[in-house]
């Protein structure tokens, strides 16, 4: 013992000069070694080329700006046509569907009308014997019908009753009349009403005796296998016309032309021009329609679809009108819609519509180019704007690293919301910096830097837990449907919830309908299980208080169990790397869910029943009535709890 006490007695006498030996060794190697790798570095870096921010970031800016409008011009001129012109072929799509809607409209109004009177006359409210009642049923049937001409009841023999729009001053007549179904003019349309159920109309069909040609839609009346009559109601041009005219506008014309020819049916313009009309020229040809730009049609040109990615059913066509105006024509072949009427819609326009604004593309392109121009003068401005209150950050940061906190100052205000928010945040900090400065050494402070501490290890305190559950739960959700349960639980731990806020506790998790909470943890409490016990009072309060609500509602009223427990708890970030819970483990929690848990044995009736240990009441300094469970063994634990009831 004495000799190994002298060894070491010499080993530090020693230890001195060997430490002096070691320095001299490191500052005559060693550090000249480091020295000249530092001579060496500063060289390198003090050789390496250096950019003033100022003209950099100009630079940076504006070759940014010039790359970014630049490709934006190009972009826009070579995608914009091609998007305007789709959305052009939207437009027209979409508009002849809203004209084909509006004469299908009246269509329908037709067919319906034909169905309704053939339903009638199958019921036996209309009959062929009966004219009076016929004509008045055909009078009101009529009527709202603007754009029909007449209506024709007539029977397999030709005989029938016919009632009539008149001159157009709100008169209707009536007649009755007999027809040879023979004739030619008319045999093929009775013809083939004897031969089909289906409605049909016909095609057009110039009747002398109106001098007009009209369009009849035509409802075959049959009774088995027996062909009654038919009912018949006919369009004139002329009240065709006035369909296309209620549709048009100055700036656009709507047209009907029979389908498979280019005869015209219906014009705005065709109301004074019916007189050149007869057997041997039914229809209106288009070389004669008083639309010079429509009467020009075999000179116009056709469009490919593609270029405006229009409806393969539509044809467009452009040319010019009288005054040298350029527009665009849309004609559809043929419309499903129309319920086999031989008709096809057309409509011409203004070429504005389409191609207004692909002829402001050149006017934009060259407004975009000064506009250009303008970015990169405003680049150098507002890189000059952002380079001086940077460098004053960037000089200020150095001092700030090296915690020279009095050499720091203000950073001033600017008038960018990105540097003002840097200003003031730099200052706010340095600020804090310097109050912390106060109270703690500089070195700690620094380590404080370097370490960037931002978690919160876990630790142990004294925490005062609490456990709630609902009791019978699943008989109390039964029949709820899962809108009704969420609402249900929502408002159940809402309940809970403003209680434990209310005493200053956290909820560390929710579980189903039950909850977890604690006290002493982030914040330290003088008496946690005071304030743990506090909030369990003020829960059975907001539970019975609610449960009158539910009882008058109709509902069952809501019973709880409550445990609460205090003792050494760990609390911190719990988990793994990637993912963290602010949260408490250890025993103290079982025994707390525990005590909830026992509240089902001593007074599985009660509607607030509220476990505690003898730990938590012992900490009361409110005088709260306490009944006392005795020791209670529970599970996980192996020594007894002493219970008591808190009786809110």
């Amino acid at each position: 013992m004495l000799r190994t006490a002298e060894r070491s007695a010499s080993f530090v006498r020693q230890k001195p000069r060997r430490v002096i030996d070691l320095a001299g060794f490191l500052d005559s190697n060693s550090m000249r070694q480091a020295a000249r790798d530092q001579e060496r570095q500063t060289s390198t870096v003090s050789h390496a080329k250096k950019f003033r921010i100022t003209p950099a970031l100009t630079t940076v800016l504006g070759l940014f700006v010039l790359l970014t409008a630049g490709a934006v011009l190009v972009v826009q001129a070579v995608i914009s046509r091609d998007v305007v012109r789709e959305l052009g072929g939207e437009l027209i799509d979409n508009g002849m569907d809203g004209l084909e809607a509006a004469v299908a409209e009246q269509l329908y109004a037709i067919r319906k009308t034909a169905r309704y009177t053939a339903r009638a006359l199958d019921m036996g409210t209309l009959s062929f014997d009966d004219p009076d009642t016929a004509k008045q049923y055909l009078f009101g049937s009529l009527a709202p019908l603007d754009f029909v001409s007449f209506t024709l009841l007539i029977d397999a023999d030709g005989s029938g009753l016919m009632v009539d729009r008149g001159p157009g001053d709100g008169t209707l007549l009536s007649e009755t009349f007999s027809v040879n179904l023979d004739e030619p003019l008319v045999a093929p349309i009775f013809n083939r009403a004897r031969s089909t159920y289906s409605s049909f109309w016909s095609r057009p069909i110039f009747l002398p005796r109106r001098d007009n040609t009209y369009l009849l839609y035509v409802k075959p009346l049959h009774e088995a296998d027996e062909y009654l009559g038919s009912i018949i109601l006919g369009m004139s041009l002329h009240r065709m016309s006035d369909i296309t005219r209620y549709l048009s506008d100055d700036d656009v014309t709507v047209f009907l032309m029979e389908v498979g020819t280019t005869e015209i049916i219906a014009h705005p313009g065709l109301n004074h021009h019916f007189e050149e009309l007869s057997p041997d020229n039914v229809l209106v040809d288009i070389d004669d329609v008083p639309d010079h730009f429509l009467a020009n049609f075999s000179e116009l040109r056709q469009i490919g679809n593609r270029t405006y990615d229009l409806n393969p059913r539509d044809k467009l066509y452009s040319g010019y009108d009288e005054n040298g105006e350029k527009r665009f024509l849309v004609l559809e072949d043929q419309n499903s819609r129309f319920r086999g009427l031989p008709v096809r819609i057309g409509v011409h326009f203004r070429s504005d519509f389409l191609e207004h604004s692909i002829n402001q593309l050149s006017s934009a392109a060259i407004t975009g180019l000064g506009l250009l121009g303008v970015s990169l003068l405003g680049a150098g401005f507002l890189a000059r704007r952002i380079v001086v209150p940077v460098k004053r950050a960037s000089a200020a940061a150095k001092d700030v690293a090296e915690l020279n906190l009095a050499k720091v100052e203000p950073l001033p205000a600017s008038l960018i919301r990105e540097l003002d928010d840097l200003s003031h945040g730099f200052n706010s900090m340095v600020a804090g910096l310097k109050a912390f400065n106060r109270y703690v050494p500089t070195s700690l402070v620094k380590r404080l830097l370097q370490e960037g501490r931002t978690e919160t290890p876990p630790e142990e305190r004294e925490v005062a837990v609490l456990f709630t559950d609902i009791a019978g739960y699943t008989s109390l959700s039964e029949g709820m449907s899962a809108t009704e349960t969420a609402a249900f639980v929502n408002h159940h731990l809402s309940l809970i919830g403003a209680e434990i806020a209310k005493q200053n506790g956290t909820i560390d998790k929710y579980i189903g309908d039950a909850v977890m909470a604690f006290w002493g943890a982030p914040e330290t409490l003088d008496n946690p299980a005071e304030a743990a016990a506090q909030a369990a009072v003020g829960i059975a309060s907001a539970i019975r208080k609610d449960n009158v609500e539910r009882v008058e509602r109709g509902e069952k009223p809501v019973r709880i169990r409550i445990g609460l427990h205090i003792g050494p708890l760990v609390v911190g970030d719990i988990g793994a790397p990637e993912r963290v819970n602010y949260t408490v483990i250890g025993d103290t929690v079982n025994i707390a869910a525990r005590l909830e848990s026992l509240g089902k044995e001593i007074d599985p009736a009660a509607d607030v029943i509220v476990m505690a240990s003898d730990e938590v009441v012992g900490a009361l300094t409110h005088n709260l009535d306490i009944e006392s469970i005795g020791p209670h063994k529970v599970k996980g634990r192996d020594e007894p709890v002493t219970v008591l009831r808190i009786l809110p």
